[in-house]
């Protein structure tokens, strides 16, 4: 999954171990989702999009979009 938490982060000038902090999860949960090995948690990914103040869909892209069902 994309995603541009990266991006937000360095908006900040947050470090990965200070964006961890505030998410209350280890740095290397963000360095895996930043490069996407890993996919945050439903719970999480709210927890992100709330402290980036966006919706989910402007950070998380899963590739989907335009494709039916």
């Amino acid at each position: 999954m994309n995603n541009r938490l990266k991006v937000l982060r360095a908006e900040r000038n947050w470090s990965q171990a200070e964006l961890a902090g505030h998410l209350e999860v280890s740095r290397q949960a963000v360095n895996a989702i930043e490069t996407g090995k890993h996919d945050p948690s439903l719970p999480l990914a709210f927890r992100i999009a709330r402290l980036f103040d966006s919706p989910i869909e402007a950070i998380f892209d899963d590739g989907l979009a335009g494709d039916k069902a």
